[in-house]
């Protein structure tokens, strides 16, 4: 059974999802589950696979429970779960939104001597259960915990790939840069709308194109951050500034904290090339191979090393230094930190001119 301790990572999370939904598939059920953590997809998807499998459509109907921590009690769970099934193996008892549950740990009344009829399962979404207390520690111990981590923006991209590759497609890079960049690091979020798009797809397809993207999902191939930080790096102002003119005609797709953030990631990787160059000349150094560079930027695909290489001989870190203490200022300004008036379409053209005349 699943043993936890110390940090999980989102590589962790995936791992765990993945075991356990294969032996869901084959039949093998934990006594007891706890779904926890930030991100809510894997918390849904292996919730639905119980669901969906543990009990025929004629058992459902007497032998699975659903409750809702706000609607019910720690007590009312434990009495489901003692009772023997109507029909069939077992019962299986779903406790959704458990977060809200008053005194969680009052099932541990149930999880130190566990019904062998019973599936239950936790899902305690949005935070995790306190890893010391008596019912964490049961269930880790008799049954299964997946603590369901969001991924950093660099891990996104490849768990995303693995996806759709698991649906049969492949995807551009371009068109894999624009849904991150759009649509960040939720995964439910993601998934829904890749969902959507191929169903919309034509029958047969299996390359998803940044023109699929846009005519589909909604989210330009012109104009996007992914665009913005190209321009940048080709020191092509006058691109720069057109798509900051769309931007600013579409403020809620395009909000100025996330491009901002953006860019601070983007000069932040020239800084690394500009350093890694520096010790190559100064220090002696090997200069890393173009695996290693791209696994040190965390770029989401080895395939924009070439632009950040360019942008690196484009802005010596003595620039690079100004830009990320400009990126730093207009920051706090677009979140009215030192009373600006400024409109986010005001504040961008003014980075952007900043950033190009440096």
């Amino acid at each position: 059974m699943a043993k936890s301790s110390g940090k999980v990572t989102f590589k962790d999370t995936v791992a765990t999802y993945e075991r356990l939904l294969r032996e869901i598939d084959k039949g093998k059920y934990a006594p007891v589950y706890l779904l926890m953590g930030e991100e809510g997809y894997f918390i849904d998807r292996v919730c639905d696979r119980i669901a969906d499998t543990a009990l025929s459509e004629a058992e459902r109907v007497f032998g699975q429970i659903v409750l809702y921590g706000k609607d019910t009690d720690e007590g009312t769970i434990i009495n489901y779960a003692r009772q023997m099934p109507m029909l069939g193996r077992w019962q299986v008892i779903i406790v959704k939104e458990a977060q809200a549950l008053r005194k969680p740990e009052q099932l541990s009344l149930y999880t130190a001597a566990m019904s062998p009829s019973t599936i239950l399962v936790i899902c305690y979404k949005g935070k995790t259960l306190d890893k010391r207390t008596q019912l964490y520690k049961h269930i880790a111990q008799k049954g299964e915990v997946l603590e369901s981590v969001r991924p950093r923006d660099y891990e996104i991209t490849a768990w995303l790939g693995d996806f759709i590759r698991s649906r049969g497609c492949t995807i551009d890079a371009k068109a894999l840069g624009m849904l991150t960049d759009h649509l960040g690091t939720d995964i439910a979020k993601i998934s829904n709308e890749l969902d959507k798009l191929l169903t919309y797809l034509p029958e047969g397809t299996t390359r998803i194109t940044a023109q699929d993207i846009e005519n589909n999902i909604g989210i330009s191939k012109d104009f996007n951050n992914f665009e913005l930080t190209r321009a940048i790096s080709e020191k092509n102002m006058s691109h720069a500034m057109l798509i900051a003119d769309h931007f600013c005609h579409n403020p809620k797709d395009n909000p100025l904290t996330v491009t901002i953030s953006a860019l601070f990631t983007h000069f932040q990787r020239i800084f690394i090339i500009n350093y890694k160059r520096w010790e190559a000349k100064h220090k002696n150094t090997q200069m890393p191979s173009d695996a290693e560079l791209s696994a040190l930027l965390k770029l989401p695909n080895p395939f924009f090393l070439a632009e950040y290489k360019q942008a690196a001989s484009l802005y010596p870190n003595r620039k690079v230094f100004n830009i990320l203490g400009l990126l730093r200022e207009y920051d706090m300004r677009s979140k009215g930190i030192g009373g600006d008036s400024s409109d986010d379409g005001e504040l961008l053209r003014e980075l952007l001119l900043k950033i190009f005349l440096e």
